[in-house]
């Protein structure tokens, strides 16, 4: 069966590269050598936001009819002014989360005082904001024994963010020792209770095939319920588990739909593919104006492959007006960060040496080089 060619499970990141390709047609990043990625730390949880109601507008009044003109009476006397009536200060909504509402303003020791007394009390939504304040140093020094007990004392509660945020400091040993049994568990019920990060970390484990026993069938199940969640990294991983016909039925249009839709929640290497799939007509109608424009938006966020691509398409002229010079820049953009490439070398040797001068220029601009 075939794999994802380079998984980093703490980061929960997958790394997939790309090769040269032919200067007319453009072939997704899939197709490439992987190259070998230093393990990653794992992304530290951030609780979820909390969505206010809306508040309801007050209902308007309908309009009376006009009522018939009355005999006018006489006015009667002024009267001494009456003392205007100042209304009491609601009470507090005792639902409102101030606690949450400190940490979003970025108000950390504010949210520490506010959610010490309230976790002390049984608050389990406090218990969790506790732990993620101290695994990241907020308002407070980083303890990472302290987030472990705060995160375990809400996920004893049922609460799926403290279970997910726990197994992550369990699988890097932060905390307490290195338990991927524990982590594994945590995932599990994280999962079960719809946290979609922990479904999708826990089929990254999955994947790999070192902490539990490879199953890509169960893996894909797993991204299926994250990418269904919205959660974008699944989206761009089942994409890719359809594409290649790993652990499902190989599908190119269910990849391609869940590549535009990991795209438009910015997954970079989603962008990229997406747009090759565009250019190429590939499981999609071809549009080549719209994958050039996600190129330059990938290409614009650092990534290698796009700028490559991009360098390819604007020498070309294909989808975009032809652009030697913006082809330079993009090329050695793309070079100075390892994807090199050895035709658009040669096709580039041929400029002017004033129009070689000024894509050097804006590359070294772009680099932030003299």
């Amino acid at each position: 069966m075939k794999l994802l060619h380079s998984i980093s499970i703490l980061a929960g990141v997958l790394l997939l590269t790309a090769n040269a390709v032919a200067q007319i047609s453009l072939t997704p990043p899939g197709a490439e050598k992987p190259a070998e990625a230093p393990a990653e730390k794992p992304a530290e949880s951030k609780p979820a936001a909390k969505k206010e109601p809306a508040k309801a507008k007050p209902p308007v009044a309908a309009k009376k009819p006009a009522a018939p003109a009355a005999t006018p009476k006489p006015e009667p006397p002024p009267t001494a002014p009456t003392a205007a009536v100042v209304p009491a200060p609601a009470p507090d909504d005792p639902n409102a989360d101030v606690v949450y509402g400190a940490y979003q303003r970025g108000q950390y020791k504010t949210a520490l005082d506010l959610a010490m007394p309230r976790a002390q009390a049984g608050d389990i939504k406090a218990m969790t904001m506790l732990g993620e304040l101290y695994a990241n140093g907020m308002g407070v020094k980083r303890d990472y024994a302290k987030a472990v007990d705060w995160y375990k004392r809400a996920s004893d509660n049922g609460d799926r963010e403290a279970m997910f945020a726990l197994a992550m400091l369990r699988l890097a040993g932060r905390g307490g020792a290195l338990d991927r049994e524990a982590a594994v568990k945590l995932l599990a019920s994280s999962a079960k209770l719809g946290e979609p990060k922990a479904a999708y970390n826990l089929a990254l484990l999955y994947i790999d095939g070192q902490t539990l026993p490879q199953d890509l069938k169960r893996a894909a199940e797993l991204l299926r319920l994250a990418a269904d969640a919205g959660n974008p990294e699944a989206q761009y991983a089942l994409a890719t588990f359809y594409k290649e016909g790993t652990g499902v039925e190989k599908d190119v249009e269910k990849s391609v739909r869940l590549l535009q839709a990991a795209s438009l929640a910015d997954n970079v290497d989603a962008e990229v593919e997406y747009a090759i799939a565009l250019f190429n007509g590939t499981g999609t109608p071809k549009n080549q104006a719209a994958a050039v424009a996600l190129l330059r938006k990938a290409a614009r966020q650092n990534s290698p492959i796009a700028q490559n691509r991009l360098a390819r398409v604007l020498l070309s002229g294909m989808g975009a007006p032809m652009d030697k010079v913006e082809a330079l820049k993009w090329h050695l953009v793309a070079k100075n960060a390892g994807k090199g490439d050895p035709e658009l070398d040669e096709a580039l040797a041929q400029l002017s040496s004033e129009d070689r001068a000024k894509g050097e220029a804006a590359a070294r601009r772009w680099l932030g080089t003299k």
